[in-house]
């Protein structure tokens, strides 16, 4: 009579194993798909912050992407789309640096100036999600993903406090989205220093309802560092 031990030489074990088998090879040709696809952004993105345009061949970015040319269309129907994406990921990169960087911060005031003063530095340690943001950030400041619902999410706590006086946050969201993409494209040109970025965060703050006083004080607060 065969031991307990015999059953695991049955087909219920080799059907399981045939089972884990297939799953590896799924969760492998998965983790494959995504290194594409991320590799096809990555090019997009390269791109996008050397020239700001969209006009690249798919030729050309898979040959960036060091992938196949038909690899493409398995995940991008078209150029826009692959471009979409790019500055996408680029904006919630840019997110995560900030949110990772402030989180410790409890005052929403607080928040907003260092997130502008450390835009301004991410120009330089991060060229390419500053040129991202300044050549293609406008369309997407009402984004579901990225800077915009991190900068409305502020602003509402913010206005819940009592911190900051506006009536329509999406208007809010406009302003101080408009002015960051605006110190970034006047610094492409100008190289501004540190002091710009304590001036454009103390008018935001000032404009966001904040006393002078006060919002110069937190402008010129000691930063936190970036990673």
């Amino acid at each position: 009579m065969p031991n307990q031990l015999d059953t695991t030489d049955g087909p219920a074990s080799a059907s399981g194993a045939a089972g884990a088998a297939g799953a590896a090879g799924a969760n492998r040709f998965e983790r494959r798909r995504a290194r594409t696809r991320q590799a096809l952004i990555a090019a997009a993105r390269q791109i996008l912050a050397e020239t700001g345009e969209t006009s690249a061949s798919i030729q050309e970015i898979a040959a960036r992407a060091d992938v196949g040319f038909g690899t493409f269309y398995n995940h991008f129907e078209t150029k826009n789309d692959l471009f979409d994406a790019a500055v996408a990921d680029a904006l919630e990169e840019y997110g995560q640096l900030l949110d990772s960087v402030t989180e410790r911060i409890d005052d929403p005031a607080t928040v907003f100036a260092a997130s502008v003063r450390l835009t301004l530095r991410l120009a330089a340690s991060h060229p390419e999600i500053t040129q991202i943001l300044r050549l293609r950030g406008l369309p997407h400041i009402n984004a579901a993903t990225g800077l915009g619902p991190r900068a409305l999410r502020d602003l509402e706590i913010g206005r819940a406090s009592g911190r900051f006086t506006f009536d329509d946050p999406l208007v809010a969201l406009s302003a101080v989205g408009g002015a960051l993409i605006g110190l970034l494209q006047l610094n492409s040109t100008r190289d501004l220093g540190a002091g710009a970025g304590e001036h454009m965060a103390e008018m935001i703050l000032r404009m966001l309802g904040l006393p002078a006083d006060e919002a110069h004080e937190i402008a010129t607060r000691p930063l936190p560092d970036l990673p």
